[in-house]
């Protein structure tokens, strides 16, 4: 695994890194994966997952999704996160405070967003061709939960624990 040096917020004086940190360090990673320095798997039945780097501070993942493939509305508990896309093209639908709603917006390649604490999204790809990201999560995750959207509220229907570096719920 070769991960380029991260930024010295995640590695000095046991800082957690921030949104920007976290989307510099995806760009990065997504760098690499252009570069050919990570392999990628596409499998038609389940998103593919593998953790290319994880500490005590960070999580970074490298996923790709198939066609018509999604991860559940869903939020990453107390971590901050981030991800870009690298090929391909993924939707998010969040849900929006300030509209009490769900709204939705596409990620093309080259594309990153961060999402702080409280964050609730769904992640999918619509597309024919199929779609690879990288996501980064600080403090790694311990714990998601999924969500519904009932009469225009949102409401969490179950929450599950994580084991560290685990796939379970990545997205």
């Amino acid at each position: 695994m070769l991960l380029h040096a991260p930024s010295p917020a995640l590695t000095v004086n046991g800082l957690a890194p921030d949104l920007a940190d976290l989307t510099a360090l995806t760009r990065r990673v997504a760098a690499d994966v252009r570069a050919g320095i990570h392999d990628v798997h596409v499998d038609p039945e389940r998103r593919w997952y593998k953790r290319v780097h994880g500490n005590d501070f960070v999580d970074v993942w490298l996923i790709s999704w198939a066609t018509e493939q999604a991860a559940d509305l869903h939020d990453h508990a107390g971590s901050l996160g981030a991800l870009t896309v690298v090929t391909g093209r993924l939707t998010e639908e969040f849900w929006s405070v300030p509209h009490s709603g769900l709204r939705t917006r596409t990620l093309h390649a080259g594309r990153s967003v961060g999402f702080g604490h409280g964050h609730v999204h769904e992640v999918a790809n619509p597309s024919a061709d199929p779609a690879v990201s990288v996501h980064a999560y600080s403090p790694p995750l311990t714990a998601m939960s999924y969500y519904d959207v009932t009469g225009g509220r949102l409401r969490r229907i179950r929450s599950e624990l994580t084991e560290p570096g685990s796939t379970q719920g990545v997205g």
